[in-house]
């Protein structure tokens, strides 16, 4: 295969048949025509992505203003440390997704990584909001740069941020490929993992306007999981070359050291000390997910006897199926979602 191509900004023999339409090192013109796109599928998303705005600042967070004083110690200092770790991922997604986007040559695909990048935003936005309401400025600075001085949350960011780093230096397919993936890990695993902590406060009454906002932020990161899942379905059937036995034992890797590395933050941020949880579920749920994102993409399941959501875990889907919430700004109040078909949910 030859090595990728960033596209030209501006390209006047660029094709214009739908057929020649390709994932990468295509031959685009940029221009966005919405009545011609080549995968199907990217229709709905981009309606189910433009349904999902909302603003971060609609959320009350007065009745968190209390509670956040009055959790306990271990679950403080889990919501600080995992709350730290998501701004991290939301601002890492946000500053790279455009330069994915720049190898992209399927026109009505960069539409979508672009709505992605704003959804990021604000997320970041959303994150900054909860801190800015519950903490004094020198807590939230804290928060904010945990990674500095906690070597178990430096090495969470540096899984991620390594690959995507290693992508500005070698633009390869194969490169990109295990960005993309990388990407999926991020979203289907991390940001999955993470929402369950806030969700569990939320079964226990704690810290509502939190739960609220990681909700809607669940709801986007469904749209971005579904998004990569596709794009790296379409490689598989553009570029199966980049899909060798030996690829994939690697790509399967990955993900299996995206799930051990969130175990083990798992059992670091919550332990058994937290009313609801324990280091055994939070561990079943990780290898759940793991199972669940790997089979997803044809690379079969990564731990035997983890194929069912675990029982002990069914409550999370009460909080995070994106079908059954929309938010009416006019109203200030959730209500049901009215297409509760429209959305492609991995749970």
């Amino acid at each position: 295969m030859s090595d990728l191509k960033k596209k030209a900004l501006f390209n006047e023999y660029g094709d214009i048949e739908v057929n020649k339409r390709r994932l990468i090192n295509g031959n685009t013109t940029n221009l966005n025509d919405f009545n011609n796109m080549k995968y199907s599928w990217v229709a709905n998303w981009y309606r189910q992505a433009m349904n999902n705005f909302w603003i971060p600042e609609e959320i009350n967070m007065s009745q968190d203003v209390k509670d956040y004083r009055e959790l306990s110690p271990a679950e403080k200092n889990a919501y600080d440390k995992i709350l730290s770790f998501l701004i991290f991922l939301d601002s890492i997604q946000t500053a790279n997704l455009p330069n994915v986007g720049e190898y992209i040559t399927a026109n009505e695909i960069n539409l979508c990584l672009t709505i992605q990048a704003f959804q990021e935003a604000v997320h970041s936005q959303s994150y900054s909001y909860m801190l800015d309401t519950i903490c004094s400025p020198e807590e939230r600075s804290a928060i904010l740069y945990q990674w500095k001085d906690d070597e178990h949350l430096l090495k969470r960011n540096k899984f991620i941020g390594d690959i995507y780093n290693e992508f500005q230096l070698d633009k390869s397919p194969e490169q990109l490929l295990k960005t993309m993936v990388a990407n999926y890990i991020l979203e289907g695993v991390y940001f999955y993992s993470g929402f369950m902590f806030f969700y569990n406060l939320g079964r226990n009454g704690k810290m509502p306007g939190s739960v609220q906002e990681i909700r809607y932020i669940n709801r986007d990161e469904n749209t971005h999981l579904w998004l990569f899942r596709s794009m790296i379905l379409e490689l598989q059937k553009e570029e199966p070359q980049l899909f060798t036995p030996e690829n994939v034992e690697l790509y399967r890797s990955m993900i299996k050291e995206g799930a051990e590395q969130e175990i083990e933050w798992g059992e670091y941020v919550i332990g058994d000390d937290i009313e609801g949880l324990t280091k055994q579920m939070v561990s079943d749920y990780i290898k759940y997910l793991a199972n669940l994102r790997s089979e997803n993409l044809g690379f079969g399941q990564l731990y035997e006897g983890y194929d069912q959501e675990p029982a002990s875990m069914n409550w999370v889907l009460q909080y995070s199926n994106a079908n059954l919430i929309k938010t009416d700004f006019f109203e200030a109040k959730p209500s049901a979602y009215a297409k509760s078909t429209s959305i492609e949910d991995d749970l």
